[in-house]
């Protein structure tokens, strides 16, 4: 592909090559004084220290974190290139594809109109999309497409990246597809997105980001926080690390594409004039920290209520009392309607954080609050690689960010 032997004169055999200075590559956004977000200095650099230790892995090319506390901005820093070929420095205002932290997203939109009543979790797809109803899928409901449990974890047929491009085709499949299994849990990579983004147009009668930039986006003062719709300043995503055909072998099953050649149609102008719900939205790491905030404040954000705390509450209930095995992914998640939940010992968003809720996507993005810290987050990362020397660096920033930020159960910082 085009794309990849211009990225290989940029990369070593199994990362990014790393200047022996990293000063050059590092900016700063606007930071709160560590008192008012009741960490020390020192417990921010360790934070800090941890992050460039995971640059220095070498997988990927840009880094951005922000990461706030009792709601004040306790750090919003990037490191490395938002465009390795070129060599454009990543900033912390450089929006980043979440992938499938997007879902979140898509999903409270759902709640939305379920806070405005115009439909129920628990409806049929069919009251909204008659033609959802074929091949034995008349009983599917919206909470069953939040949950990962529709049955329809992957198109019903081989098909081509690049059919990312063209939406409606999607949806055309996946309407006609038959179910593998209703209320079985198995990740659905994108598949249920464009279901769900159909119902969302299906009832307001406007496209998906016409009802984020309403509900969302202009009464938080995003500047970007949009699927697709970005420009030229928007970070490139870059396939790294070592070669895992089992991986290659999941995203061709889940998505039609490779590592490669899903990064290749990410990147393409083209990605920009689609909505996926399930896969691109787009934001810088402050803005996916807002959001999260914003939640973590039962749906308050500076005095405006964006959802009502009920609405919050029902999309972040678990679907199940314990993590379920998925037959995606082949782990043990627990989901609520449209979130990744924590759970106890080692989980999605490190240790020790069973109450944390949020998203991953595409390997390497991480979008979470965590009640019991008082802190929301965003960890963007653009480089796409499993298997690297960043996986210890990467568990490594989890425990220092969790270490660090721990409360007391009076609510007062812990003792590190």
């Amino acid at each position: 592909m085009a794309l990849r032997p211009r990225i290989n004169r940029m990369l070593s055999a199994h990362g990014t090559p790393i200047p022996r200075s990293l000063d050059g590559l590092i900016r700063q956004g606007q930071e709160a004084l560590p008192e008012k977000t009741g960490m020390g200095s020192e417990q921010v650099e360790a934070i800090w220290r941890a992050t460039r230790k995971l640059y220095r892995g070498g997988m990927s090319p840009a880094i951005s974190l922000c990461l706030r506390r009792h709601g004040e901005i306790m750090l919003d820093r990037s490191i490395g290139y938002a465009d390795p070929e070129s060599q454009r420095i990543m900033t912390p205002d450089t929006p980043v594809c979440l992938f499938s932290a997007s879902k979140v997203v898509a999903a409270m939109m759902v709640h939305h109109l379920v806070e405005t009543g115009q439909l129920d979790l628990d409806d049929p797809v069919t009251r909204y999309l008659p033609k959802y109803g074929q091949n034995g899928k008349g009983r599917t409901t919206i909470r069953h497409l939040l949950t990962h449990q529709a049955g329809i974890p992957r198109p019903p047929a081989q098909v081509e990246p690049d059919i990312l491009y063209r939406p409606q085709e999607i949806i055309d499949l996946l309407c006609a597809a038959k179910p593998s299994g209703l209320n079985n849990q198995a990740y659905h990579a994108i598949t249920a997105g464009f279901i769900l983004g159909a119902i969302v147009e299906a009832v307001t009668g406007e496209d998906l980001n016409a009802t984020l930039d309403r509900v969302i986006r202009q009464p938080m003062g995003m500047k970007y926080f949009t699927f697709g719709q970005t420009g030229p300043e928007r970070a490139r995503d870059v396939s790294t690390g070592v070669p895992m055909k089992l991986v290659d072998l999941f995203l061709t099953y889940a998505v039609g594409g490779s590592i490669d050649e899903v990064v290749e149609v990410t990147n393409d102008d083209r990605f920009q004039d689609i909505i996926v719900p399930a896969g691109n939205l787009y934001a810088t790491a402050e803005e996916a920290s807002r959001f999260f905030q914003m939640l973590l404040n039962d749906g308050y954000y500076e005095g405006q209520q964006i959802f009502k705390p009920e609405t919050v509450a029902r999309a972040l209930q678990p679907a199940y009392h314990r993590p379920r095995f998925d037959r995606s992914l082949f782990l043990p998640l627990n989901f609520s309607s449209g979130f990744m939940l924590g759970n106890r010992g080692m989980g999605m968003f490190g240790p020790g954080a069973p109450h944390a809720f949020g998203h991953l996507g595409f390997i390497s993005i991480y979008c979470w609050a965590d009640p019991q810290r008082a802190l929301s987050g965003a960890l963007l990362t653009t480089g796409k690689g499993v298997v690297g020397p960043h996986l210890p660096a990467l568990f490594g920033l989890q425990h220092t960010i969790n270490r660090h930020t721990r409360l007391r159960q009076d609510g007062s910082p812990a003792t590190v």
